[in-house]
């Protein structure tokens, strides 16, 4: 019997096709296509999909879309459409997969608009602050939520 792959979606929101030139001392200079290359590299036995949007009912319709495929879990770095969409947040309350929430930057420590997410209420977890890097750690996150079944542990 073959052991299907695992797979874990990656949806970025609006503007993010723009990492590695849009303001790099906020967001880094490493292209959408080198961070999936490095994700594929370090979780071999995951399979990826990735696909971004400047449009909201897009992002809610490939959640949709996602619900009905194998895939396991979603790492979503929503945008700006995290502070502003109720509609995106609705749309993961009505899925079955886990979603972990990723900023590139630390939103707390930006402009108070930034603040405030209609998504981490409704996703499993949230990781902001770490760069691109982040995007490894919500793997990390949801092949261990995966794997044991449980949340993961918060440390205090």
């Amino acid at each position: 019997m073959t052991m299907r792959p695992k797979r874990i979606a990656i949806l970025d929101g609006p503007n993010l096709n723009k990492i590695g030139v849009r303001e790099p001392h906020i967001y880094g200079t490493t292209p959408v296509v080198e961070r999936i290359e490095v994700l594929k590299s370090t979780f071999p036995d995951v399979l990826f999909y990735y696909r971004q949007s400047n449009h909201e009912g897009v992002l809610i319709d490939w959640l949709h879309e996602l619900n009905e495929k194998e895939v396991l879990g979603i790492v979503l770095n929503a945008g700006a459409y995290t502070h502003t969409s109720i509609a995106l947040a609705d749309a993961i309350r009505s899925i079955q997969i886990p979603v972990v929430e990723v900023h590139i930057s630390n939103v707390a420590a930006r402009e108070e608009y930034r603040h405030h997410s209609y998504l981490s209420p409704v996703v499993v977890g949230t990781i902001s602050g770490f760069g691109v890097y982040g995007y490894h750690l919500a793997v990390l996150a949801l092949l261990n939520k995966l794997s044991s079944n449980k949340h993961v542990e918060q440390i205090n």
